[in-house]
């Protein structure tokens, strides 16, 4: 079996491009199940529900998000499908929930998106909450989107996991890095699966506002870089009966 990631989708220009190019990359690499980090799906960052049903459409069976799950009016609509997921270490009461499971019949595949706390919000530890998730799932197919900023954390993550989950894909920092392995011959694991949207920009957005910020300290408006976009991310081959990861491969479509 093979499963498509696909790393965070910036804005409207990102999700167009998408659109038009993953119906061919399923195609060419035989992909079976397509999950898509969808937490800048949304114009000018977060996901809506229009967003959302976008990405659903041209064929993601998982949206995963990140930090900004919440940050646009009416998320609590969008967390009611039971295939749009954020991060598990959020408090409980906190609308959606953080594992997705698809029933193919013959075997399962659980995804779960999961947060990291370095230099990111305070939430739950993500390496007990993952300990006490693990304890309910009944298929070994189990991948997780780990959205953390620090490489340390992300690489740690890997290490814990190593054996226990078909894969840890990093999500956030909307780079991708070239580290994707094999942990433990067992565990795929790439650092950072990367974006989708505009090449040539700042995280997807235009350069100058995004540079202003960062030169003179003050605020600024950011706005989603119209230049051509790419598509980042990662082809994770996987033996179903095991949940056993044979091959990664990172994926870059211009």
């Amino acid at each position: 079996m093979k499963l498509l990631f696909i790393g965070d989708v910036v804005g409207k220009n990102g999700c167009k491009f998408l659109s038009e190019k993953l119906y061919s990359i399923k195609k060419e690499h035989g992909i079976d199940i397509t999950v898509i980090n969808g937490e800048n799906s949304a114009e000018g960052n977060g996901i809506t529900k229009e967003s959302a049903e976008y990405l659903l459409n041209m064929g993601a069976d998982v949206i995963t998000t990140g930090n900004h799950c919440f940050r646009r009016y009416g998320y609590e609509k969008v967390f009611e499908r039971e295939n749009i997921i954020r991060p598990l270490n959020f408090p409980e009461g906190c609308a959606g929930k953080g594992i997705c499971t698809l029933d193919f019949g013959r075997f399962k595949i659980a995804v779960i998106n999961l947060m990291g706390t370095v230099n990111m919000e305070p939430l739950d530890n993500p390496f007990t909450c993952m300990d006490n998730i693990l304890k309910n799932i009944d298929t070994p197919n189990i991948f997780v989107d780990f959205h953390a900023e620090a490489t340390s954390e992300k690489k740690a993550m890997g290490h814990y996991l190593t054996g226990k989950v078909t894969a840890v894909l990093g999500t956030h920092t909307h780079v991708q890095t070239a580290d994707e392995i094999i942990l433990g011959s067992h565990t795929a694991y790439i650092t950072d699966a990367g974006m989708t949207g505009a090449e040539i920009s700042i995280l997807g957005v235009d350069i100058k506002p995004a540079l202003d910020r960062l030169r003179f300290r003050h605020p600024t408006k950011f706005t989603e870089s119209s230049n051509p976009c790419f598509i980042n991310g990662a082809v994770v081959t996987f033996n179903e009966r095991l949940g056993k990861c044979t091959k990664i491969e990172r994926l870059i479509v211009r």
